[in-house]
């Protein structure tokens, strides 16, 4: 399993949300600069976030985004699945339906067990987690 650009940008634009939350709306062109992504492409995924409802949009002159929950609330697995999708490394694992030889497959085992790895990792880790770890390396 590989996270796209699209995934890492996604959870540095949420990271960049959380750590510059002080109640005032957050314009994309701000996070564009701090992060050195194009805010065209921020805008994309912001388009997506607003529409799971993770960001809060605001209008006008003072307009930009917030977070709709606190940090602790959304986990790195909620966030990489919006942009991602399934974060399982082989189909068959994700939709045991699927395969027809997964009961006698010698690999299936392997596969899943990447699988709840990786999901018991992203699942656990929280985004004021990746917070808390941005102020510890500053």
């Amino acid at each position: 399993m590989k996270i796209s650009t699209k995934g890492r940008y996604t959870l540095r634009l949420m990271i960049d949300l959380a750590m510059n939350d002080e109640g005032n709306p957050i314009r994309v062109k701000d996070v564009a600069e701090r992060q050195g992504i194009s805010d065209k492409y921020l805008e994309q995924i912001i388009a997506i976030l607003n529409k799971a409802g993770y960001v809060k949009s605001v209008r006008g002159s003072q307009g930009g985004y917030l977070l709709k929950k606190k940090p602790e609330e959304y986990t790195v697995g909620m966030i990489l699945r919006l942009t991602e999708g399934s974060l399982a490394p082989v189909s068959c694992v994700e939709d045991v339906e699927e395969c027809d030889r997964q009961k006698g497959c010698i690999t299936f085992p392997l596969w899943k067990k990447i699988s709840d790895a990786i999901n018991g990792v992203v699942d656990t880790v929280t985004l004021k987690d990746l917070v808390d770890w941005q102020r510890n390396n500053e």
